[in-house]
C-alpha cells in the first residue's frame, strides 16, 4: 500500500487505483453489453413478451437479494484478491459456456449468463471494497471512491449506446463473446493487485447464522435503521414495478423503435453525473434524512411525468429529473447508515438493508410482466409514484430529528 503520495495527482500514482479502475472499466463494458444485448435479443425473439423481458431483470437482481449478505460475510473470511480473480474467471467461463450451448439449448440460455455473473458479483464487489480500504491512503479515500462511482455514472450514458451498437452490428453471438472477453481481461488485470495479506480465519469461531442474528438484533435496536429499512422496502417495490417496463415507454407510449430506450437511459445517466455535484453541495446544508425524502419525492414526480408522457422530449425530461436526484438518494442513504451504525456492524447492516430493498424490487419485477398484461402502463407508473411517496411518509417521524439521535444505544 502506498503511503508516500500526498498530492492530489498522487491518486493516479497509486497502483491499486489504476488497477481497480481498469478492471472496473472492463467489467462495465461486459455488464452493459450483456444487459442491452440480452434485452434486445429477448425482445426480438419473443416479440416483446412482457413476462420474458421482466425475467431478464429478475435474473440480474434476484441474486443481489439472495447473496448480498452472504457475499459480504464471506468477503471478510476469504482472501479478497483471490476472490475477485476467481469470480471474474468463473463469470467468463459461464458466458463462454452459454455461447457454446446456444445452438442446442436455444435463446433461453442467455438468462444463465446474467444469472451466474450476477451471483458472482455479490462475492466480488464486497471484496473490492475491502481491498479499496486496505490499499488506498486515507487522504485519497473519498476522491478515489468518487472517481470509481463517476465511472459507473459515465457508463449509465455510454453503456446503453455501447450495448445497443454491439448487438445491432454484430448480433448476439459476438455480443456474448465480448462479455466473456471483458470478464477474462478483468481477471487478468486483477492479478496485478498487491498480494493478499489477510488471514482467511476471520470469523473467530462465530457461525454465519450467529453473525446474521446479531446483525438483525442491532438493526432492530435502532429506530433510524428500522425506518430506513421500511423506506427501502417501499422504494424497492416502486422501482421493481417499472424496472422491466422502460422499453414499453418507448414502444407503446412513444410509438418508437425499441432501440430508443438507450436515449432514455442516456438522459438518466447524464442527469446522474450532474446530480452528483449538486448532491455534494446539498449534503453540506441538508440533513441526510431530509435529502433522502426530497430525492425520493422528486424522483417520483419524474417517473410520473415519464409514465404519462406521449412526447419524447417530455419523457426524456422525466428521466432526467429522476436521474438528477439519484445521487442525492444514494449519498443520503450511505450517510444515514454510517452515522447510525457502529463500525463493527456496518457490513451486516448493509447486508440486511440491501436485501430488503432488492427483495422488494425482485417481487414487483417478477409481477411486472403479468401486471402489464392486466393494467395500463400509465397505471403502473402511477402506482410506482404512490409507493415512492409512501416511503417518504414512513420517514416523516425522523424528519424532525438529527441523524445522530437514533444511534443504537449499545452494541449487541
Amino acid at each position: 500500500m502506498s503511503k508516500t503520495t500526498t498530492a492530489p495527482a498522487g491518486l493516479f500514482s497509486n497502483a491499486f487505483i489504476r488497477t481497480i479502475l481498469l478492471s472496473g472499466l472492463l467489467l462495465q463494458i461486459g455488464i452493459w453489453v450483456r444487459n442491452f444485448a440480452i434485452l434486445l435479443f429477448v425482445t426480438e425473439r419473443t416479440n416483446a413478451d412482457p413476462f420474458a423481458i421482466s425475467m431478464i431483470s429478475v435474473a440480474e437482481f434476484a441474486p443481489i437479494f439472495i447473496f448480498s449478505f452472504i457475499g459480504g460475510t464471506f468477503a471478510d473470511r476469504w482472501r479478497p484478491k483471490r476472490t475477485m480473480v476467481w469470480c471474474d474467471l468463473l463469470s467468463a467461463l459461464s458466458v463462454f459456456a452459454v455461447l457454446f450451448v446456444m445452438e442446442s439449448a436455444g435463446w433461453k440460455a442467455v438468462f444463465f449468463a446474467t444469472l451466474v455473473s450476477s451471483i458472482l458479483s455479490q462475492f466480488s464487489q464486497p471484496s473490492g471494497m475491502k481491498l479499496f480500504k486496505l490499499h488506498v491512503p486515507e487522504q485519497f479515500m473519498q476522491a478515489g471512491m468518487s472517481l470509481y462511482q463517476t465511472m459507473f455514472a459515465l457508463f449509465m450514458v455510454l453503456g446503453p449506446i455501447l450495448g445497443t451498437f454491439v448487438f445491432q452490428h454484430y448480433g448476439i453471438y459476438i455480443s456474448i463473446g465480448v462479455m466473456g472477453v471483458a470478464f477474462l481481461l478483468s481477471a487478468g488485470v486483477l492479478l496485478f493487485l498487491p498480494p493478499d495479506r489477510i488471514s482467511e480465519e476471520q470469523n473467530k469461531g462465530t457461525s454465519l447464522l450467529q453473525e446474521m442474528g446479531l446483525g438483525f438484533r442491532y438493526v432492530l435496536s435502532s429506530k433510524m435503521l428500522t425506518t430506513l429499512g421500511a423506506t427501502f422496502v417501499s422504494a424497492g417495490l416502486a422501482i421493481g414495478l417499472i424496472q422491466p417496463l422502460g422499453i414499453f415507454l418507448v414502444t407503446e407510449r412513444l410509438g418508437l423503435p425499441k432501440e430508443y430506450l438507450q436515449w432514455l437511459m442516456t438522459a438518466n445517466g447524464v442527469a446522474m453525473i450532474i446530480g452528483g455535484g449538486i448532491a455534494m453541495g446539498m449534503s453540506k446544508r441538508m440533513p441526510p434524512q431530509h435529502m433522502l425524502a426530497f430525492g425520493m419525492s422528486v424522483s417520483a414526480i419524474g417517473l410520473l411525468i415519464a409514465g404519462l408522457s406521449t412526447s419524447l422530449p417530455l419523457t426524456l425530461a422525466g428521466q432526467f429529473i429522476s436521474g438528477l436526484v439519484l445521487p442525492a438518494i444514494q449519498i443520503s442513504i450511505n450517510t444515514m447508515i454510517l452515522q447510525n451504525t457502529e463500525e463493527a456492524f456496518v457490513g451486516r447492516v448493509n447486508g440486511i438493508l440491501t436485501p430488503l430493498f432488492m427483495g422488494a424490487m425482485v417481487i414487483t419485477m417478477s409481477l411486472a410482466g403479468s401486471l402489464k398484461m392486466a393494467f395500463s402502463l400509465v397505471s403502473l407508473y402511477a402506482a410506482s409514484t404512490l409507493l415512492f411517496f409512501l416511503g417518504v411518509l414512513v420517514m416523516v417521524p425522523l424528519l424532525k430529528k438529527s441523524g445522530q439521535d437514533s444511534k443504537p444505544e449499545s452494541a449487541i
